[in-house]
């Protein structure tokens, strides 16, 4: 697809380089894996595109992630204490786009996916690689919340090729 996918060829969110802070731009210069964190509450089912993730080893492991207080997803996780992490491959750009919000789904975030209910939220199918993750607690961050949870089930293949985002693009592991 030409234009990065975008109706009017740009990511209509994104804000200017000159407008951006020095910590954001810092972090676009780091790598960073993609995945879709998915969650339930009072019957409706979220997720969101995230990319500002940790997993922390140890006994239990621990998945870490700056998500905003307004999202959906903030206020699905806080209220069924679970969740689950996607990993994404680089084949699943358009996927991300449409959870982070970039991208129309008509019918919803989960419109055409085969999914699975869980007690830690919706499992796309598709997307073996995938963390099913109990919250500990959120953190203010300042402009985000760190969510930390225990890491209680973890189901991996052999990913090769990452979905991963360096400075506001997509790119492929060379």
């Amino acid at each position: 697809m030409t234009n990065g996918g975008y109706v009017h060829g740009e990511d209509p969110f994104a804000t200017p380089a000159a407008d951006r802070s020095p910590a954001r731009r810092l972090r676009g210069r780091l790598v960073a894996g993609v995945t879709v964190w998915t969650a339930a509450s009072d019957g409706v089912r979220t997720g969101l595109t995230m990319s500002s993730v940790l997993v922390a080893d140890g006994e239990p492991a621990q998945m870490l992630g700056l998500l905003k207080d307004t999202s959906d997803l903030y206020d699905a996780i806080q209220r069924s204490g679970r969740f689950v992490v996607h990993v994404l491959g680089e084949g699943e750009a358009a996927l991300a786009d449409v959870f982070a919000g970039l991208r129309p789904s008509p019918g919803g975030q989960f419109a055409g996916l085969e999914t699975l209910s869980s007690e830690y939220g919706p499992v796309i199918e598709r997307i073996a690689d995938r963390a099913y993750c109990k919250l500990i607690d959120t953190i203010d961050t300042g402009y985000h919340q760190l969510a930390r949870a225990e890491i209680e089930r973890v189901e991996l293949t052999e990913l090769d090729s990452p979905l991963v985002y360096f400075r506001g693009r997509y790119r492929k592991l060379d």
